[in-house]
């Protein structure tokens, strides 16, 4: 909804860097833990147990909503032949209550990437794969997971790495492939 005070829609915007060690990682964006303590007391009883009686509809605006929209998130310097999986990812809690933990798993794959332009230098990167699963507050709550909702994207780093270099077939390589096919139609005519 928009706020009375501007026309920005209410929400979070992150924005940074974070360097981190080359090890598998954890990175969180959560509701507090006492959000939580309030979602859960409306999914499993209806009822606001911090805030008195009972409403016609006990979630209009109690529940935090964390629908998210990742504009980029990237793990070194971009890979020029592949796409970044996690740029304009969008994850919309489409469950009544706005509430769920999407969880993001991301597999690194270290990558050395070499141009065939003979003026740029060897780029060192990472490809991703990416995996997504959302796990809705019900299943969080009955479980009595420490979760909380919102995203969570967890990364780890392959233990293989891949060089990718990029080059043309000589001449000579092109020249007898072409003999070859001229040879085989003037065989089959």
């Amino acid at each position: 909804p928009p706020n009375p005070k501007n026309d920005r829609p209410q929400g979070c915007t992150l924005i940074g860097t974070i360097q981190i060690p080359r090890v598998g990682g954890t990175l969180s964006v959560t509701v507090s833990p006492t959000a939580w303590r309030r979602a859960t007391s409306l999914l499993s009883f209806g009822v606001d147990l911090l805030d008195g009686p009972p409403e016609p509809d006990p979630f209009h605006g109690k529940l935090p909503n964390v629908t998210h929209h990742i504009h980029s998130l990237t793990f070194g310097p971009p890979f020029p032949p592949g796409i970044d999986p996690l740029r304009n990812a969008q994850h919309v809690m489409d469950n009544g209550s706005g509430v769920a933990l999407a969880n993001i798993a991301v597999k690194l794959v270290p990558t050395s990437y070499v141009s065939q332009n003979p003026f740029s230098s060897e780029v060192e990167t990472y490809q991703a794969s990416v995996a997504r699963h959302i796990v809705q507050p019900e299943t969080l709550a009955a479980q009595r997971s420490t979760l909380l909702p919102g995203l969570m994207v967890t990364y780890d780093f392959t233990p293989l790495a891949v060089r990718h270099r990029e080059r043309r077939e000589d001449f000579l390589v092109f020249l007898s492939s072409l003999m070859g096919i001229v040879g085989g139609v003037f065989v089959t005519v």
